[in-house]
């Protein structure tokens, strides 16, 4: 059960709309569903503000179809599953009703639900080949209630394309800043926003990035405030936190 859908609940119950057996009947579903090999944590929303997610990677496409059909048969309008193989989604989509995005490996079972953050959240790339992470955070972040504006390749071997976009910069309730190689758009960024900055270094790079150890030590060590940066190729993550900020102050 979702935050909106127990306030309309108490509100129905406070009117006399509904009765105590039906409210009973709605909240014994939790604290959770134990599915053998998973135990689904359908009180997420409420405790959290955001219901449970899958992870995709690990498990089988048999075991995402079963947690995905019961997040639904519980209420979950929305279910989001993060690093799925096009293999998987094949088998998942005949269970439930399923949009897959192979660049993101993003699968999202059941509606996407309307925008109801207080703003935007801009998902930014170094290059084109940060992609695969930053449509991770984007679905991930229009998944969660968030308008999404994706600037992509707007890195700095190139400043005057991501200059061109100042005003979505400027105007944005959070801002995810994706790069490998020396992620250095993180802080370019930093130091033109005036909203959060989530740095998300990439695997991207030669040899010396370290698979993304690199980027990760820049964004660490950036000189413009108000950057916080997540693991590396953590879109998800990323986008998690932005969608919180978005929705501060949102019932």
């Amino acid at each position: 059960m979702e935050k909106k859908e127990l306030r309309e609940l108490l509100e129905r119950f406070s009117s006399g709309a509904a009765s105590v057996d039906e409210v009973m009947m709605k909240l014994k579903g939790g604290p959770f569903r134990d599915l053998g090999f998973a135990k689904l944590d359908s009180h997420r929303a409420l405790r959290q503000g955001v219901a449970e997610v899958i992870y995709g990677a690990g498990k089988t496409p048999r075991q995402i179809a079963d947690i995905a059909a019961a997040m639904l048969e519980e209420g979950q309008r929305t279910v989001l599953i993060t690093r799925m193989s096009a293999e998987a989604a094949a088998v998942v989509e005949k269970a439930v009703p399923l949009a897959y995005h192979e660049m993101g490996r993003v699968g999202i079972a059941g509606v996407m639900p309307e925008p109801d953050g207080r703003g935007k959240i801009v998902i930014a790339t170094g290059g084109t080949s940060d992609m695969p992470v930053a449509e991770e955070a984007a679905l991930t972040a229009e998944a969660l209630g968030n308008e999404v504006t994706r600037l992509y390749d707007v890195g700095v071997a190139g400043l005057h394309r991501l200059l061109s976009h100042t005003d979505d910069v400027m105007t944005a309730s959070a801002i995810v800043a994706i790069a490998g190689m020396e992620g250095a758009l993180a802080s370019v960024i930093g130091g033109l926003a005036d909203c959060p900055v989530i740095a998300v270094p990439t695997s991207i790079g030669y040899g010396a990035s370290f698979g993304g150890l690199s980027a990760l030590l820049s964004m660490l060590n950036s000189c413009a405030s108000g950057v916080s940066v997540v693991n590396i190729d953590n879109g998800f993550g990323a986008a998690y936190l932005a969608s919180m900020i978005n929705h501060i102050g949102v019932k």
